[in-house]
């Protein structure tokens, strides 16, 4: 009797031993831990691609679009319009000329940073005033270019560098790197939060992204300034602005978590670091970066850090609004949005906990 026993116990019994279907192995592998981690590894592999192409093609090959330029008008010389034409020649006719009656209106100009360089004709030659503090590639394709106009043409040409770059900053590069340390670890931030602290209710979590914010920039700037000495920072200006980037870039993390879940990362990867960063100015100055970078970068939490970091250091007193307006934006929407569909965020705790009733 017990060999039929054995036998009917080990066939299988009605549902439980059909083989499962494409359907419902489809359902149990998106179930699993290893559906996730599969997506995952098909868009890491993307990313570290695109990250390569992003950077590669906005900084492999920079080439001229458009360089505004100040021509000093008086005195016009024959010798000066030709010179000038010439050097449009050279740049692939990317100077955009604005012309000024007196030395003093261009330099305000530049200072401005309207221009990237003044240009005068007199009789002793033309003189040139570059300006690396706009951007260093900038000022050198000048000079360079000036020169070899200059020998061209016959017409003897003085460069001069009016807005060096500080000595511990050679390439214009210290404040894109301090600036792309405020952004990633901005968003890195955020993720930490989401991830160790994951109960935090939605003010909390504000309140603790603008304290990491104030702490990450405050050490950031000093280490680059008081530690390594690298740039005379205005420290006070300088730590605000990389407080206020980090606080945007952890904001926009938590708004693109609560829109899209554990995928937030890729549009913040994709917004701030893909996009924002190549296109910010900070490495190759926008005149360099191809028209629609040039044109993007500015509008992003990136590039207007770039810029109110570059005119806080080198042109003191002709702060613009425009780069606090693009991060302010950025910064409001972001907590808008985190705000108003906060009970889609996957964090958060609840505020009434359920306790067992006292027995009577």
């Amino acid at each position: 009797m017990s060999a039929p026993d054995d036998a009917e116990h080990a066939a299988p019994h009605g549902a439980h031993g059909r083989p499962l279907t494409r359907g419902q192995k489809w359902a149990a592998y998106k179930d699993s831990p290893y559906f996730p981690a599969t997506v995952l590894v098909f868009i890491l592999a993307a990313a570290a691609g695109l990250f390569a192409g992003s950077y590669t093609y906005a900084m492999a090959n920079p080439t001229p679009h458009r360089i505004p330029a100040a021509v000093v008008s008086r005195p016009a010389t024959e010798s000066g319009k030709e010179f000038v034409a010439a050097m449009d020649k050279a740049l692939d006719a990317s100077l955009d000329i604005h012309v000024f009656a007196t030395g003093a209106q261009a330099r305000q100009a530049l200072e401005e940073q309207e221009v990237f360089a003044i240009m005068r004709a007199g009789d002793r030659g033309v003189s040139l005033d570059v300006a690396s503090a706009s951007g260093a590639a900038v000022a050198q394709l000048l000079a360079e270019s000036a020169v070899k106009v200059g020998a061209e043409t016959g017409e003897p040409v003085a460069v001069r560098d009016i807005k060096p770059l500080q000595r511990g900053d050679p390439r214009g590069l210290a404040l894109f790197y301090i600036s792309l340390a405020a952004v990633i670890i901005g968003f890195v931030g955020a993720i930490q939060l989401s991830v160790h602290a994951r109960a935090l209710i939605p003010l909390e979590r504000i309140v603790f992204t603008i304290g990491y914010s104030l702490l990450g920039g405050f050490a950031i700037a000093a280490v680059v300034d008081w530690w390594l000495g690298a740039v005379d920072l205005p420290f006070f200006e300088s730590w605000m602005i990389l407080a206020f980037t980090m606080f945007t870039s952890g904001m926009v993390f938590s708004m693109f978590n609560t829109l899209m879940g554990r995928w937030a990362m890729i549009p913040t990867w994709g917004v701030m670091v893909l996009l924002g960063n190549p296109s910010s100015g900070g490495a190759v100055s926008w005149p360099l970066l191809p028209s629609v970078l040039g044109h993007i970068g500015r509008w992003l939490p990136p590039g207007a850090s770039v810029n109110a970091q570059h005119t806080a250091v080198y042109y003191q007193g002709h702060q613009r609004i425009f780069p606090y307006l693009v991060l302010g934006a950025w910064a409001v929407v972001s907590c808008t949005v985190f705000w108003v569909w906060r009970h889609r965020h996957p964090g958060g705790r609840d505020h009434m906990p359920q306790h067992a009733a006292t027995a009577t």
